[in-house]
């Protein structure tokens, strides 16, 4: 019979590498429990639906993107004629204005109206409010 240090030594290292792999086993299960959903979403085919839709969200961001870009180059411009205009402005005398002064005066005008309709025409939906329920009058109690 080994001696009574021995005996017990060897079944605790047991016990610890037996633990070990049980920890592991488990760990390794977790991962994969939660890797299945997402290789199961990768490999399960889009609808047609899906595809047009995912199409139409690119094309919308794309078509954001372009106009951003020339809201951007259009207020430039913008701010490029209306120091042209402005300097015209103070050359010019209190008894008279340039035909070139009313060209710009004019051109900064159509150019600010087209910079707004393209701030508001916003392409895509537009952002979701929710309804409040009852409105509240101004002056009158609630209820």
């Amino acid at each position: 019979m080994p001696p009574f240090g021995l005996a017990r030594k060897g079944t605790f290292v047991l016990l610890k590498s037996r633990f070990l792999i049980l920890f592991l086993t488990i760990v390794f299960l977790l991962v994969l429990i939660r890797m299945v959903p997402q290789v199961l979403a990768q490999n399960t085919p889009r609808t047609p639906a899906q595809i047009e839709k995912d199409m139409e969200d690119q094309r919308l961001k794309e078509a954001n993107l372009k106009r951003q870009q020339d809201l951007r180059a259009d207020t430039d411009r913008l701010l490029q004629l209306a120091t042209e205009l402005k300097a015209a402005v103070d050359k010019s005398n209190e008894n008279l204005l340039s035909l070139d002064v009313l060209r710009k005066a004019d051109e900064v005008e159509k150019l600010a109206r087209r910079v707004r309709e393209k701030m508001k025409d916003g392409i895509g939906p537009g952002p979701r409010t929710e309804p409040t329920g009852n409105p509240r009058v101004p002056g009158r109690p609630p209820g």
